[in-house]
């Protein structure tokens, strides 16, 4: 998947918050980004605004760009609301998915297949968001699937650090076939079931991948 300049750099500063390389509260000089990637003012405006919408970043006016302060309390919340709107998501969609989106859904597992057969986590990453939207498209509800997906913005960095867990990625992938399956059949409460334990993993199995985690005043970190 071939990704733009905004989406590499937004990518890299992700990767440098979750593991401890840009502290909270550490300012961001648009122009240092600018150099440092060679790239010009726009990509790094847009990436500075996907990361304050997945919540990595805060903008104070007339004080600048900071990386922001996440607590741990909060981050496995979002990650139980996360699963019951996955789950009313998949629910919906194992009911009223057309043969036309089970087919976008078919083709989203097997990208992610491919990812996860050539080692790829950073592929994975984008393949498994693909499944997921497909997910919410499924629904036919709209409102449903806005939430659901602006949530999923503010966990997208977290989702992928756990991708770098041992052994993740393939569990993930067994865990999107049984999802898929449940869709298929269109039992719904198998599917609802199959996802909210898929995204339950991330809270209940927190500590598997924030080993290193540690609080600087109150904030929440993960070192490298």
């Amino acid at each position: 998947m071939k990704r733009s300049n905004a989406q590499r750099l937004r990518d890299a500063l992700e990767d440098d918050i979750i593991n401890g390389r840009r502290v909270p509260g550490e300012r961001l000089e648009p122009l240092a980004l600018c150099r440092d990637f060679e790239v010009s003012r726009t990509p790094v405006r847009e990436a500075i605004q996907q990361l304050v919408a997945s919540g990595l970043v805060t903008v104070m006016p007339k004080r600048g760009t900071f990386v922001a302060r996440v607590g741990l309390d909060q981050l496995i919340e979002m990650f139980e609301v996360m699963a019951e709107l996955e789950g009313m998501c998949a629910r919906l969609a194992a009911r009223r998915a057309t043969r036309e989106e089970l087919g976008e859904l078919r083709q989203a597992m097997a990208r992610c297949e491919a990812a996860a057969e050539a080692g790829d986590t950073d592929e994975y990453y984008y393949e498994n968001e693909s499944f997921h939207l497909a997910i919410y498209a499924a629904s036919h509800n709209g409102f449903l699937a806005s939430e659901a997906n602006q949530l999923k913005q503010r966990l997208k960095p977290y989702r992928r650090l756990q991708l770098q867990v041992r052994h993740r990625m393939r569990n993930s992938l067994a865990e999107h076939r049984e999802i898929l399956a449940a869709i298929e059949a269109g039992d719904d409460e198998a599917a609802e079931r199959r996802i909210r334990e898929h995204v339950l993993i991330q809270g209940e199995r927190f500590s598997d991948f924030v080993s290193s985690v540690r609080k600087l005043d109150g904030a929440l970190t993960l070192s490298g």
